[in-house]
């Protein structure tokens, strides 16, 4: 046994299973980011630091962006770059987004019952492969437009490992309780392969899904939230300033799901073995004959709370991290979860998360303090008015296609609301620019894992290494539904959003903010003058 020496033990602890070249890349970051600011200025380095952590976002898989990024934000903060209250003043902007994610993420936890029912439901009883991949895409759609898309994959996840655990139990009783599938027979080697291309499918389907409601609504994704804050959008508004390109690129993402299974492109296509239909069937109506009338009831209380739900997010009742809370009370309150710890276990899923954003924040307070885009920003809005809206939404979908659509989206959304605030544009080009950027960070990022929470986490999940889903399958998988999504995206945001937008402001259906912030003015500017004249 070989004994470490204290500096290897340190190296060894530092990031954990990290491997080490990553390791060896954070520190030499760590090293150079002081030599830089000090021969190179500020300006410079806030941009190596910018480069640095979109690195730590790419290689999510190696190790998780908290640690890495987060000691990237420390030592931009300790080094002056930004200050303690320049962080805490980003975090007080965006409160509702955090509040989003520990409430509104936990409270669907206590939701998982009627999910899990919902997709069991759908898997055993359409038996066209076809119909159950635009079902699967549609409803992973429709939920993620109210609930956390993080949530909802997990709920998918959970009943694809339950289903994949049921058959091959079933095929290892036939083989006495043989668990290396080697052994199988052949009849069943085949068919537990096909199984899993089914299963492969069907989740980039309800992944793709995600991402097609996500984008929808305020809740869809935190991002969103982040965006309609800085806007002054409430939920109805968000939706119908977005439906001009969402609803376009919904109908194109739900048909590329059905070309798909069609034509068999891209290695979709693949069909659920009859008998392995079969045991799924079985399963399942036992498991339903064996349901308790507490069950039940509980099914019923959550099929209650989602109403609630969706009515108190549409009318905007309260802020939706507080709608999450009630989520938590009722459902909690009526299903008798009153033990502490089975709590806390529904917060285990965003807190990791939820800290990565306010690391995320810090970057931005960075960018802010330095003034990093400035520059960038403003060489777009030099542009033509007609090419401002296509270069926001491309620029958005190039960089959260490699990076974290959070990050990028918060980025834009806050220097673009500086950019009204100094009237460098007026409120309808930043109503216009903002639709681009949320659509921007929602639609090409489906093109790989980094850009997609929910795809990192199907990625990173348990499911994933049973059916054989790995990066480069899932990047290959994704290209048609990429290219199709981001072309109609971005003829939309040219063609459809600006007169749709002027229609909807005509008629009163979304706030003419431009001309109530100028009636507001002139109101303010009265005031003052009569003021002055006592």
């Amino acid at each position: 046994m070989t004994t470490l020496s204290t500096s290897q033990a340190f190296y060894k602890n530092f990031l954990g299973n990290a491997p080490d070249w990553y390791k060896s890349a954070i520190i030499l970051f760590l090293i150079l980011n002081p030599i830089m600011l000090y021969t190179v200025g500020p300006y410079v380095t806030g941009w190596l630091l910018i480069i640095e952590f979109i690195f730590t976002l790419a290689m999510a898989l190696r190790c998780y962006p908290l640690q890495s990024g987060g000691l990237l934000a420390i030592e931009a903060i300790a080094l002056g770059m930004a200050s303690p209250s320049d962080v805490m003043h980003e975090v007080e902007l965006n409160l509702p987004v955090i509040l989003l994610l520990v409430f509104m993420v936990a409270g669907i936890y206590f939701m998982k019952d009627l999910l899990l029912y919902t997709f069991t439901k759908l898997l055993t009883n359409v038996k066209s492969k076809t119909r159950l991949s635009l079902l699967f895409c549609f409803v992973a759609a429709f939920l993620s437009a109210f609930l956390d898309a993080l949530t909802v994959i997990a709920v998918i996840i959970s009943v694809a490992v339950g289903f994949y655990s049921i058959y091959h139990k079933a095929a290892s009783a036939q083989h006495n309780g043989e668990q290396d599938e080697e052994k199988f027979g052949d009849h069943f080697r085949k068919d537990l392969d096909q199984f899993r291309g089914f299963l492969r499918d069907l989740m980039m389907h309800a992944g793709v899904g995600t991402a097609l409601g996500g984008v929808c609504t305020q809740v869809g994704e935190p991002q969103n939230l982040v965006i309609a804050a800085q806007a002054d959008w409430q939920f109805i508004e968000f939706f119908l300033r977005m439906a001009p390109v969402t609803i376009p690129v919904l109908a194109t993402g739900l048909c590329m799901a059905v070309l798909l299974e069609k034509t068999g492109w891209f290695n979709y296509g693949w069909q659920l073995p009859d008998s392995v239909r079969t045991i799924l069937q079985e399963d399942a109506a036992a498991h339903d004959a064996r349901r308790t009338q507490r069950e039940k009831a509980a099914l019923i209380v959550q099929a209650i709370v989602a109403v609630w739900l969706v009515v108190g997010l549409a009318l905007h009742l309260a802020e939706v991290g507080i709608i999450g809370l009630t989520v938590i009370v009722l459902t909690t309150a009526f299903n008798g979860v009153t033990d502490e710890h089975a709590l806390g276990k529904a917060f285990e899923e965003a807190l990791p998360f939820t800290a990565l954003l306010v690391v995320f924040f810090a970057i931005v307070a960075v960018i802010d303090r330095q003034g990093l885009f400035t520059g960038i920003i403003g060489s777009v809005l030099a542009l033509e008015q007609s090419l401002q809206v296509p270069m926001f939404y491309l620029a958005n979908g190039l960089l959260s296609a490699i990076s974290d659509n959070v990050f990028v989206g918060t980025v834009y959304i806050t220097e673009l609301k500086q950019a009204l605030t100094n009237n460098v544009i007026n409120r309808e080009q930043f109503d216009m620019l903002a639709v681009a950027i949320n659509t921007g960070t929602n639609i090409p990022s489906v093109a790989t894992p980094n850009g997609q929470a929910a795809f990192l986490f199907l990625l990173t999940s348990s499911l994933a290494p049973l059916i054989r889903l790995g990066y480069l399958t899932m990047v290959y998988k994704a290209i048609p539904y990429t290219i199709a999504m981001t072309l109609v995206g971005l003829a939309a945001v040219n063609y459809i959003l600006p007169p749709a937008t002027d229609y909807m402001t005509e008629h009163g259906l979304i706030q003419d903010h431009a001309s109530y912030e100028h009636s507001e003015s002139i109101k303010q500017g009265h005031g003052e003058g009569s003021h002055g004249g006592h």
